[in-house]
Parts: structure tokens; C-alpha cells; sequence
């Protein structure tokens, strides 16, 4: 299945550790939507005209499963299916829409290492850091 990534799971290291089967296929946008920091942690919502840079994902149905442990899923997190090229892409998006919240630094320095490795423009991360 493919996965779209935009936070801390765009680190290669740590996304493999965490998904053993995971492959990084190449960069992507996903249009009509931003990036913001809620709870301290990355997410996505629907905003015209705007895009999330990220990376898409090769997953196995066992790193699924470890993703979906991760991300707390359907509790703090919530599947969000779109599709790319004619293929259905997976993503994680935040049940409860709070408030902006800065994240912290060692979690901001994971998902910067991971704009690093999937060779992304810090633009995006930039403007959600702005709340």
C-alpha cells in the first residue's frame, strides 16, 4: 500500500526502525491542504489553494499496523485516503482540530532531518511553523 508521510516519519532512520518493510518512493504535494502543529505533533487539514509537501511510502500491511500503533490510530489519529496517479494513497490526519501548538525541539529536529532525506523544500515546514 502506499503511505503519504509529513512529519516525523519522513526521517529514513527512524521510519525504518519503525516499518521495517517501508521502501521511500520519492517526494510529493498533496494539494488543497496545509501543514500545521497540534498537541505539539504535525497534521494536516483541508485548506484551498495550499499544499503539504511529503513523501510517499511503500508500506507492508505489518508496517501498517505498527503505524497505526504509532499514531495512536483511530484515538489521536484518523486514515485519510486520497488518491495519486490512480492509485489510493494512505495519510494520517488528527481527529480533534485544537489550536496551533508549537512542536518541540527534538521532534521539530526529526521531521527537519526528514525534509533533509527525502530532499524536500523547508517551505511548507517554515510557513506551519508560523501557526
Amino acid at each position: 500500500m502506499l503511505y503519504f508521510a509529513y512529519g516525523s516519519n519522513l526521517h529514513h532512520f527512524q521510519m525504518k526502525r519503525r516499518c521495517k518493510d517501508s521502501t521511500f518512493i520519492k517526494k510529493i504535494n498533496l494539494k488543497d491542504f496545509r501543514l500545521t502543529f497540534r498537541n505539539m505533533y504535525a497534521d494536516i487539514e483541508f485548506k484551498k489553494n495550499l499544499i503539504v509537501t511529503g513523501a510517499l511510502f511503500e508500506i507492508s500491511q505489518s508496517d501498517e499496523k505498527k503505524l497505526d500503533m504509532y499514531e495512536d490510530y483511530p484515538i489521536i489519529y484518523k486514515k485519510y485516503y486520497f488518491t495519486y496517479y490512480g492509485k489510493k494513497v494512505m495519510t494520517y490526519t488528527m481527529t480533534k482540530k485544537t489550536n496551533f501548538t508549537f512542536p518541540s525541539e527534538r521532534y521539530l529536529n526529526i521531521i527537519k532531518k526528514g525534509y533533509k532525506d527525502c530532499n524536500l523544500d523547508k517551505e511548507c515546514l517554515k510557513k506551519a511553523l508560523k501557526g
